[in-house]
């Protein structure tokens, strides 16, 4: 990949998060550099998807480089979006000395946006493959950088010292770590749903009824974990 030049509109003055025609654009591009990776994914075939002609692109993103950097940060941007309401909620939990209680309702509440954004949001899954391509070393590491530095790190720095308060153990012991991630790994297979998981389900797909069970089930199970936790503490 070369480097991303600088973009005909600045994102100050010419062009709007807003504008339909960009944000229509990226939605495509991520889309498809997901489905084909950078080097598969023309911009004729973007251009195609988004339902423009290819100077469109070129106009907007000045070349294939600075798409793939817009779409790293579109994601980045909406990531942060969905979880600033929650993430505001833990770091108010945590300067207040909350108890046990409002801790482990919170720290639920981090994970429940999470199964919100994996399991009911349409543009999710297309992220997801964006973003999966970056972590198998396929393509050079843009979103993922920007979402560890913005989304990741903050995160895991909130809920770390929210189970270290609920547990007792040091916010850097390898067991506070260990149990955040069994806590996330309880998400995982709903991530990509496998033709085999969905057969054990016996589901042929996850509707929004099912995805509200599956939301329910899974907070369910990480309370109990949680509240055990707090009291062998």
């Amino acid at each position: 990949m070369t480097p991303v030049k600088r973009l005909r509109r600045p994102s100050a003055g010419g062009y709007a998060r807003g504008d339909e025609t960009r944000e229509r654009i990226i939605e495509a591009a991520v889309k498809l550099f997901g489905e084909r990776g950078f080097a598969g994914a023309s911009t004729r075939d973007i251009a195609a998807a988004a339902g423009v002609n290819a100077p469109a692109l070129q106009y907007y993103f000045e070349n294939k480089e600075g798409l793939y950097q817009a779409c790293a940060e579109s994601i980045t941007s909406d990531l942060i979006a969905h979880f600033n309401p929650v993430m505001k909620q833990a770091r108010a939990a945590l300067k207040n000395n909350a108890g046990t209680d409002v801790l482990i309702e919170t720290l639920l509440a981090i994970h429940a946006a999470m199964l919100d954004r994996v399991l009911m949001q349409s543009n999710a899954s297309a992220q997801r493959l964006f973003l999966a391509r970056e972590l198998a070393g396929e393509e050079p590491p843009v979103a993922s950088k920007l979402l560890n530095q913005q989304v990741k790190q903050p995160f895991y720095k909130v809920a770390t010292a929210m189970l270290s308060r609920i547990t007792g153990i040091g916010a850097n012991d390898p067991i506070t770590r260990i149990r955040l991630l069994t806590l996330k790994g309880q998400m995982m297979p709903f991530y990509h749903p496998s033709k085999a998981g969905l057969e054990e389900l016996g589901w042929k797909e996850i509707d929004a009824a099912r995805a509200a069970l599956i939301k329910a089930t899974v907070l369910d199970q990480m309370g109990i974990l949680l509240r055990a936790w707090a009291q062998a503490r």
